[in-house]
């Protein structure tokens, strides 16, 4: 069995990626009843945290169904961090997870996210006083290395294992790459191999079928696989990988039906959780991905990305129901 601290995630846990604007309540349930082993929240700016911005705060939020779960925190300064970790701790999710992956500018020029991927021991002492300062279990997010001269990650491995962290995800990209290129797992293969290694260690990047699900599973030995970008608009990644895993048997792709239940569970959270006018401007990036590869739903996502009252956009997703019902889509 695989665990993180005393959490016990089962044989070979499936791992939803902390994703901004995407991994949020309302989306996490979905992925949750689909059959997701842990999820992570949006990662959380530990400036915001300290100063109580509501943005920030809200997304501590976390509830019993989503449970194991893990707050992601990002930030570069010590103390910060420190004071972070025990607002984290008060919402009481089983794991703390530190991001040191995400590529985007405005983060990385605060050497925070894959920034400090530049700076491995300031990395590491970050590392270790967040372990210090809570008594959660604490895992990091992180990726290879800042570009192809640095990747470290083996390094990298080692030492935070050794302050203290109780797993590792990593994303086979550098910091360069962003999401381009194809994700690298040779390394994380490697850090797997390595007999020093105790703690588990998640794969990420690429994972979109749950023939490739298995394929690394088996040729990288990884603890377990973190799926992100797959799931955005099709939570049944999981479940279909899942299935695999058990029968060497694909699944069938969600009925019409199941996207459009799907859709309107989303939104109906998504209202929920954020207000009426939030919730419905904040839905609209979604619809797209629910029905990607029907022909002619172009015209139907003009009108949901338009419409502002949940009942009119209930009565559309009915209308695509009854006119897709049967079909399957293209890609």
């Amino acid at each position: 069995m695989v665990k993180i601290g005393d959490v016990n995630l089962g044989a070979f846990p499936l791992l939803l990626a902390p994703m901004e604007d995407v991994s949020d309540p309302p989306f996490r349930a979905l992925c949750k009843a689909q059959g997701c082993d842990m999820m992570y929240t949006e990662f959380i700016s530990v400036e915001g945290l300290i100063r109580d911005a509501d943005k920030s705060v809200q997304k501590l939020d976390i509830y019993d169904y989503e449970r194991p779960i893990g707050i992601q925190i990002f930030g570069a300064e010590h103390k910060s961090m420190m004071r972070a970790a025990e607002i984290v701790e008060e919402a009481q999710p089983e794991v703390l997870d530190i991001n040191y992956g995400c590529p985007v500018k405005k983060v990385v020029c605060k050497m925070a996210g894959a920034g400090i991927l530049q700076d491995i021991d300031r990395m590491v002492k970050l590392t270790d006083d967040v372990v210090k300062s809570t008594s959660l279990p604490v895992t990091v997010k992180t990726r290879l290395g800042w570009d192809d001269n640095t990747k470290y990650i083996e390094e990298v491995a080692e030492r935070l294992q050794d302050v203290g962290i109780k797993a590792l995800s990593i994303h086979g990209r550098t910091r360069k790459q962003m999401y381009k290129g194809e994700a690298d797992w040779t390394l994380i293969g490697k850090i797997k191999e390595n007999p020093r290694i105790h703690i588990p260690i998640f794969g990420n990047g690429d994972i979109d079928s749950p023939q490739k699900a298995k394929e690394y599973r088996e040729r990288y030995g990884v603890d377990g696989i973190m799926i992100g970008r797959a799931s955005i608009g099709y939570p049944w990644i999981f479940r279909e990988v899942k299935h695999y895993f058990e029968t060497g048997e694909i699944l069938p792709p969600p009925t019409v039906k199941e996207r459009v239940d799907a859709a309107k569970q989303h939104l109906r959270h998504s209202v929920e959780w954020k207000g009426l006018k939030l919730g419905v401007l904040e839905m609209r990036r979604h619809y797209t991905n629910y029905f990607r590869g029907f022909h002619g739903i172009k015209e139907y996502r003009k009108r949901l990305v338009t419409e502002a009252d949940p009942a009119v956009i209930h009565s559309i997703l009915d209308e695509i129901e009854v006119v897709y019902s049967g079909q399957e889509a293209l890609v």
